[in-house]
């Protein structure tokens, strides 16, 4: 299975599918993703575990999801139980997925650190004070920490954002799912990034709104990552069903591109 290459305004129709995909099933849609923020939350008030814990875990809740959402699109139903089913097949795989990001996420605050958020840290959470002249100096190195933080991130959410799927519906091992993830994230970064910037101001938005936006914001991010992995991953099925008027004119792009 092959990543096509897709243009930059499916970002935004990934978004506005996520949004029909809300109206399906709102109801639904508001009870599952509230049950997997309470278990979220709860995880993170367990002192020095919670947190791993969480993060091994967050595949298999999202793996879950994501069956969640290709129910509701083939069969129009989407149940609180599907959030659990990454816990009834494919867990280790899963898990291992999490451990993966979960040793990259150390690895980035480790070297976030080294390079002066140490700093920033102790300024900011136990109050400690810099004179005028050390300030500046302060300052360039939580930058450059904050750069340097931020461009190994990018790469790992890559290598992250479609694994789960990849298990769950192709069994691919979490390693080649990682790969696979990666790469298609790599030739399709235009349209991703459309999509994480229209996401993050419809995030900035839902804040406005006393946090009350985000009930519809996270069903709607969940449900918008499903589209993009169909539209990239299984682009023959709405092909045959003529479901995407534009992808001839994707597939021709692709082809281009492969041949520069």
């Amino acid at each position: 299975m092959e990543a096509r290459y897709v243009r930059g305004k499916q970002g935004l129709q990934w978004i506005l599918s996520g949004f029909y995909f809300f109206r399906m099933a709102p109801l639904n849609w508001i009870l599952l993703c509230f049950t997997y923020l309470l278990i979220g939350t709860t995880l993170g008030l367990i002192p020095f575990l919670g947190g791993f814990v969480g993060i091994l875990t967050a595949p298999v809740f999202v793996a879950g999801i994501m069956v969640g959402c290709r129910q509701l699109d083939l069969n129009g139903k989407l149940e609180l139980e599907y959030l659990f089913y990454g816990f009834k097949k494919y867990t280790a795989s899963l898990i291992t997925i999490g451990g993966i990001y979960l040793v990259g996420d150390i690895l980035i605050t480790g070297l976030f650190m080294l390079r002066g958020g140490d700093a920033a840290v102790g300024m900011w959470l136990h109050g400690k004070r810099f004179d005028e002249t050390e300030l500046p100096g302060v300052m360039s190195s939580l930058l450059s920490a904050s750069l340097l933080s931020l461009l190994l991130a990018i790469p790992l959410m890559m290598a992250i954002w479609f694994a789960p799927m990849l298990v769950v519906f192709e069994n691919m091992p979490p390693l080649i799912a990682i790969r696979k993830s990666f790469f298609a994230c790599l030739r399709n970064l235009f349209a991703l990034q459309i999509y994480a910037i229209i996401l993050f101001i419809l995030g900035i938005l839902s804040a406005m709104l006393y946090g009350l936006g985000f009930i519809v914001w996270f069903p709607v991010a969940f449900a918008s990552a499903y589209i993009s992995y169909k539209d990239i991953f299984h682009y023959e099925q709405e092909e045959d069903t003529g479901s995407a008027p534009d992808s001839e004119e994707n597939r021709k792009e692709s082809n281009q591109t492969d041949e520069r």
